[in-house]
């Protein structure tokens, strides 16, 4: 797997995760300390995020890190 599929597809389920709450990319990014437009340039796998920053917004969605990095089938 190479750093674009990985941050692709964890911008995807950041995404997924997201709506299943209900939340928008602006209560997302509150809860978890960032900006809006990071969280949105996260679900659109622009952004290599930090593992730091990763463990922030898996936290705000309840979820643990590892939830945000599976594999859809």
């Amino acid at each position: 797997m190479n750093t674009m599929n990985v941050t692709n597809m964890f911008g995807k389920n950041i995404r997924r995760l997201r709506k299943l709450r209900g939340l928008s990319q602006e209560a997302l990014a509150d809860k978890a300390g960032l900006h809006r437009t990071y969280i949105g340039s996260v679900e659109r796998g622009e952004r290599n995020i930090t593992l730091v920053n990763a463990e922030r917004i898996a936290n705000a969605l309840d979820v643990h890190i590892t939830d945000c990095l599976k594999e859809e089938k």
